[in-house]
């Protein structure tokens, strides 16, 4: 019996320790700090695409080339690498588009991840060009606005109360795929969106990040993390 049992205990343990995280998440490290980022299982295309370019190092090295306050600070054209002070960057490509993923319950908060494109009418994502929204605070009055001139459809209540209160860019929703948050360093985005830049709103001074996958245990230690603050952080889904 305690054989079985030893057995069993240890068969809990394998398997508690080879599980997968529920997510797969990024870290961008920039000199003006960090941040990491879960990529959302609800849109694999953008997330598959964004893991197979990390590991093959191509976003190491290049620039947030296009930062506005109070809006976003966007990244990822392979031309930046390397681009000249004063360059007008933002038409680089990998060759290629990532289809569109819209997905209503994935919105411009502040913090998300997503995809920049071009004027392309299927609104087919850029292959590696990535913006991360600061936004703004709205109040009801405006989100009103952003719905009669912007969106053509109602903001959900769940989704109004986090505009009004952390903020984001609701004008984007439905048109850009979002397909990540960032769930640890948020001020990173706060620290560059603020930086002094050019005409072409790229920094004076380059912005390089270096982006990495986190291993396994990295990110299972993450997700206990995040359980554990979930419990303690009022749900502005149900507020």
């Amino acid at each position: 019996m305690k054989n079985y049992l030893t057995i069993m205990l240890c068969l809990c343990f394998i398997s508690a320790y080879s599980a997968k995280p529920k997510h797969q998440y990024v870290k961008i490290k920039t000199e003006q700090g960090e941040c990491i980022i879960r990529l959302y299982n609800e849109t694999p295309l953008h997330r598959d695409n964004f893991l197979k370019l990390t590991k093959k190092g191509t976003y190491n090295g290049l620039l947030f080339h296009r930062v506005i306050k109070e809006f976003m600070i966007q990244g990822g054209d392979p031309d930046s690498k390397n681009a000249t002070k004063g360059s007008l960057l933002g038409e680089g490509s990998v060759g290629y588009t990532v289809p569109a993923e819209f997905n209503d319950s994935l919105f411009h908060k502040k913090g998300v991840l997503a995809a920049a494109r071009d004027n392309n009418p299927e609104k087919a994502s850029s292959g590696s060009q990535f913006y991360l929204v600061q936004g703004k605070k709205f109040t009801d009055e405006q989100l009103d606005a952003v719905e009669t001139k912007r969106l053509k459809f109602k903001i959900p209540e769940w989704q109004r109360a986090i505009y009004k209160n952390l903020g984001g860019a609701p004008h984007l929703d439905r048109t850009y795929t979002v397909y990540g948050e960032v769930v640890k360093g948020i001020d990173m985005i706060d620290k560059i969106a603020i930086l002094e830049t050019d005409k072409n709103n790229r920094p004076q001074n380059d912005v390089k990040m270096t982006v990495t996958i986190l291993k396994r245990r990295e990110a299972k230690k993450l997700e206990k993390e995040l359980k554990k603050q979930s419990k303690t952080i009022p749900d502005l889904k149900t507020a």
